[in-house]
């Protein structure tokens, strides 16, 4: 088990900081629509490079690679400076090297089980003012379609009475995803798109199906507008393209089947527990 310092903001904002470098680096091209819907919460205290507390937020994003929650996170910081914590897997939290980044960066580690513990945690944090993003996908979607949504971020948003604010991400998947590893070629300038949509407010005892269900449509059409907007015009069959739209990707039909294999297998999502369902 990894070494767990406690969290620690001068730790998180030489985490941004690496980010940053890592975008000037690569001289990546990220371009997002709808930063209007971003939180407004500036700095509550000392120079604006301090950190600060908004008023609470579940940022609910698209999960179609590895880095699209640097991508999120710089987005936020640059614009409010303002900490993002992540819902994480306890497998990466038990990671070597990635778990005691994970724990000095305060986010919300999802156990193996024990998972309501996570939940109420995370919906504490939101009550306090955080800003906490969650993959409802729960795991990258190799169709490049959003796919079915857990209901874990309505629930916390309306218990925690904090709204919830889709953020999709297009083209970060051509950096590293499932079965295509890092490229520097690839990387160099790669455009990524980002949409931030309008926040909701759920209120309690919403239908948390339903309302997941709309979210999910809110997040493929936040991908629809990205894929209209990106500059890079693909060959027939391009891997990184749905295949709804000429890509090579799997279709939803073949990606639910490699999806049900791989939890056959048991690497994929566990079984709904209290803290996955409704």
């Amino acid at each position: 088990m990894p070494w767990r310092p406690p969290a620690n903001d001068h730790f998180y904002r030489l985490i941004v900081r690496t980010g940053q470098f890592l975008r000037w680096a690569l001289q990546l091209d990220i371009q997002a629509t709808g930063l209007e819907h971003l939180p407004a919460q500036g700095p509550a205290r000392g120079p604006s490079r301090k950190a600060v507390r908004g008023h609470g937020a579940v940022f609910a994003v698209t999960h179609f690679g590895y880095v699209d929650f640097a991508v999120v996170e710089l987005l936020l910081w640059r614009s409010t400076r303002a900490q993002l914590r992540f819902l994480v897997h306890q497998g990466a939290a038990d990671h070597w090297l990635a778990g005691p980044a994970i724990s000095a960066s305060g986010h919300v580690v999802v156990g193996y089980t024990g998972r309501a513990d996570a939940y109420a945690a995370a919906v504490a944090r939101l009550r306090e003012g955080e800003y906490l993003a969650v993959f409802p996908e729960a795991g990258v979607s190799r169709s490049f379609t959003v796919r079915e949504c857990r209901t874990g971020a309505v629930r916390m948003a309306a218990e925690a009475g904090v709204p919830v604010i889709p953020v999709s991400i297009w083209g970060a998947h051509r950096i590293l995803t499932r079965g295509h590893g890092f490229s520097f070629r690839r990387s160099w300038r790669a455009p990524i798109r980002v949409h931030v949509d309008e926040p909701v407010v759920f209120p309690a005892g919403v239908d948390v199906e339903a309302a997941t269900e709309v979210l999910r449509g809110t997040l493929q059409a936040g991908i629809d507008r990205c894929i209209a907007g990106f500059p890079l015009r693909p060959e027939p069959g391009a891997w990184w393209m749905p295949a709804r739209l000429g890509g090579g990707a799997p279709t939803d039909a073949e990606r639910q089947l490699l999806d049900a294999a791989d939890a056959a297998a048991g690497r994929r999502r566990a079984p709904r527990g209290k803290y996955q369902s409704k």
